[in-house]
């Protein structure tokens, strides 16, 4: 089956100011697209731009075959992305990358978020919920505006802990830190055994490289295995300009180059090089 499809345009929306909305009919796409993994969609309508841009999937509806993208106008591409109205087409390739492991259902997760990361991650929540599994969330953003899907994730059945850069809402600094807070601090667990005790086997993350940077230390501290999905350029997005390649760890003390577009962009916290 080809990765190549040209997909229509449901709907093209402005959630936020500079963050839209992309909903397209792709049942080929749906049918295949795993929690983690992205799109690399050609923004205009011409090859000016040339290169295509990489969109994590946000979210996915296997009965209307519908497939969503997050994004944030960043740039000449995204920019001509916003301008895309209902009923145009739009080449898409994908789906493409590896995505996150999906969880036992008796595992207790955790899901960080940083700004756009949520985009990815919302997937991965609805998976989750389908499988009857309850994560708790913690999600940052910038202020208060940008708080994207907090109600969605809630109604998913998922609980939600927001951190914002200027405290306009809930927690007043980083996630990094709310989240730490939360391992440390009984008053934000259900009940005794909270602190050194508490039990988290898996945590998932999307988000700027300092906020993964930072969560890589704290969940090594505590044990806990963590899957983070990198954010970076990339031209082809199927492995071959290496324009994406980031440096991983070795067993034996090396490292090496990976692609972030093929061999990821899900990668073990403990096997990324953070420099």
């Amino acid at each position: 089956m080809s990765l190549v499809t040209d997909a229509k345009v449901i709907q093209n929306k402005q959630v936020i100011p500079g963050y839209y909305r992309m909903d397209l009919a792709a049942p080929s796409v749906t049918e295949r697209a795993r929690p983690g993994q992205f799109l690399h969609v050609r923004c205009g309508s011409t090859h000016d731009p040339l290169l295509r841009r990489p969109i994590s999937i946000n979210a996915v509806d296997r009965r209307t075959g519908e497939v969503s993208l997050l994004y944030r106008v960043a740039g000449r591409g995204t920019s001509l992305l916003a301008g895309h109205r209902s009923g145009d087409m739009v080449s898409i390739v994908g789906p493409l990358g590896r995505g996150f492991t999906i969880p036992e259902g008796n595992e207790k997760v955790i899901v960080v978020s940083g700004g756009i990361g949520i985009a990815p991650l919302y997937f991965f929540l609805q998976e989750l919920a389908g499988l009857g599994i309850k994560a708790t969330v913690f999600q940052g953003a910038a202020t208060s505006q940008q708080v994207l899907l907090g109600n969605e994730i809630k109604e998913l059945g998922h609980s939600v802990f927001i951190a914002t850069d200027d405290g306009t809402r809930d927690f007043h600094g980083s996630v990094t830190t709310l989240f730490e807070n939360y391992l440390q601090n009984s008053d934000f667990a259900p009940g005794p055994g909270a602190g050194e005790n508490l039990i988290m086997n898996k945590s998932y993350a999307c988000g700027p490289h300092g906020m993964l940077r930072k969560l890589s230390e704290i969940t090594a501290r505590w044990g806990i295995p963590c899957e983070v999905s990198l954010e970076e350029r990339m031209g082809c997005g199927v492995g071959a300009c290496l324009s994406c390649a980031c440096k991983v760890k070795t067993g034996d003390g090396g490292s090496v180059y990976h692609r972030v577009c093929v061999e990821g962009p899900v990668f073990q916290s403990g096997e990324v090089s953070w420099e």
